[in-house]
């Protein structure tokens, strides 16, 4: 039985872990990580407000993002991604140039070295 739950056993982050931790590189308030994800996947992915603070709420308890900055010198809280944060997306990044390559050997036929 294969479980896909976010690092679990080597499971892969859901899309939307994946492309908040993206988005959180810089500092950025919830409105923006939403405006970025919608842009940086041409409006394939369009997060509501819910998911989004469901998803930054158990980022925030993992210890993958972090509150950015003094939140009272703000309305708009930013998050920004934590070293740990850094390590789940760039395994995740390997994950999926692994299975980029398996996949382009099988559909393509092609031979990446």
């Amino acid at each position: 039985m294969v479980y896909i739950r976010d690092n679990i056993k080597g499971g892969a982050l859901t899309e939307t872990t994946f492309l908040v931790l993206l988005a959180v590189y810089t500092p950025n308030h919830g409105y923006g990580i939403m405006q970025f994800i919608e842009n940086e996947t041409n409006g394939r992915v369009v997060l509501g407000a819910g998911t989004l603070y469901g998803a930054i709420n158990t980022l925030v308890k993992k210890k993958w993002i972090a509150p950015s900055g003094n939140e009272f010198d703000s309305k708009k809280k930013e998050y920004v991604i934590t070293g740990l944060g850094k390590q789940k997306a760039e395994e995740e990044l390997k994950r999926i140039v692994e299975v980029w390559k398996l996949a382009s050997t099988i559909i393509k036929g092609d031979r990446i070295t």
